[in-house]
C-alpha cells in the first residue's frame, strides 16, 4: 500500500492552498456556493453541493499543443 501525501491551508477567508504529492491547486468559495479549484497541472473545476444526495461537478482539462516535428530525409 503506497503512502500519500496531502495538505490543505487557508489562505484568506474561503480561499485555499491544496498541495499533494505531484501538484498543488487553489480552490475559492463557501460552503453554500459554488467551488472554483484550478490545479498546477491544469485541470479546472467547478463543483457546488445541491440539497439532498445531488452534487454538480464540471471538469476540464487543459490540453497542451503538440510540438510540430520535422522529418529528416
Amino acid at each position: 500500500m503506497g503512502l500519500t501525501f496531502r495538505k490543505s491551508f487557508r489562505i484568506l477567508p474561503g480561499v485555499r492552498l491544496n498541495i499533494n504529492r505531484k501538484s498543488w491547486s487553489v480552490t475559492t468559495g463557501s460552503g453554500n456556493g459554488p467551488r472554483h479549484t484550478v490545479s498546477s497541472t491544469g485541470r479546472r473545476t467547478t463543483s457546488m453541493d445541491l440539497p439532498g444526495p445531488f452534487g454538480y461537478r464540471s471538469t476540464t482539462t487543459k490540453r497542451g499543443r503538440k510540438g510540430s516535428r520535422t522529418r529528416r530525409s
